[in-house]
């Protein structure tokens, strides 16, 4: 399969140059009428609805990697604002931390936010980050091999390992309430942190779980590429009827 989505663009070139030749064959040894071109006429027919009904299959997988790709972006935005809110809880209230309870919430911030802070080099946000060339959009006319090398990322990135610790666990949860008596305020940013981070992960999770959905259908995209090889082999045909018509 990657041989033919990486190779799509001569693939359907090489198809249309065979179909010219057969064109040419038929203009200068079968006459018009002859059941040669109602062959290729029925068969330019019968493709074009093919390509038509694949053209609509295809168009319903670009809209899910299209909203596939928005939500990239939102979980993208949701990890840089956890890190940032993060950052500003330490500055503010762990610099040095005057309590122990404080010292408790704190430890558990900066563990939260080192399991996050390597989401920017994630498969997942390569293209939020801009290391992807340009061209590598255009990958259903052209091919793109990296577009396989993050698949192949993807599916060795596994969600368990990024949730490394729990938000809330029994010292933290005392270190809360404890906090929660003495400064409302530190307890509510904590409990804001905590429920970002939490969200984080569920949307990181439903990410992947959309990826592998479109992996499992990514065949579409190469029935994609054989429909079009048919259309643009056939194509001349039509043209070489219509030719010997109005001659």
């Amino acid at each position: 399969m990657n041989v033919l989505t990486d190779n799509q663009l001569p693939l359907i070139l090489f198809c249309f140059l065979a179909g010219c030749l057969g064109t040419g064959w038929l203009l200068l040894y079968k006459p018009a009428g002859h059941r040669a071109w109602k062959i290729a006429d029925l068969v330019w027919v019968v493709l074009g609805g093919v390509g038509a009904l694949v053209a609509v299959l295809a168009g319903l997988y670009k809209a899910d990697h299209s909203r596939l790709d928005r939500q990239i972006d939102i979980a993208y935005a949701a990890t840089a604002a956890f890190d940032r809110d993060a950052a500003r809880f330490r500055l503010r209230f762990c610099d040095p931390a005057y309590d122990d309870d404080i010292a408790v919430l704190c430890e558990k911030v900066e563990f939260l936010s080192a399991s996050t802070a390597s989401n920017a080099d994630l498969p997942l946000f390569i293209a939020v980050t801009g290391e992807v060339a340009p061209l590598a959009g255009l990958h259903l006319l052209f091919g793109s091999p990296s577009m396989r090398d993050m698949s192949d990322q993807v599916e060795s990135f596994a969600v368990d390992e990024f949730l490394v610790f729990a938000t809330l666990d029994t010292p933290t949860e005392t270190a809360l309430e404890a906090m929660r008596r003495k400064v409302p305020l530190i307890a509510s940013d904590f409990q804001i942190l905590a429920r970002a981070y939490e969200d984080l992960i569920a949307q990181i999770g439903k990410l992947k779980s959309e990826w592998e959905y479109l992996q499992a259908n990514a065949h579409i995209l190469l029935i994609q590429v054989l429909a079009l090889c048919l259309v643009s082999f056939a194509a001349p045909f039509r043209l070489g009827k219509s030719i010997v018509e109005l001659r």
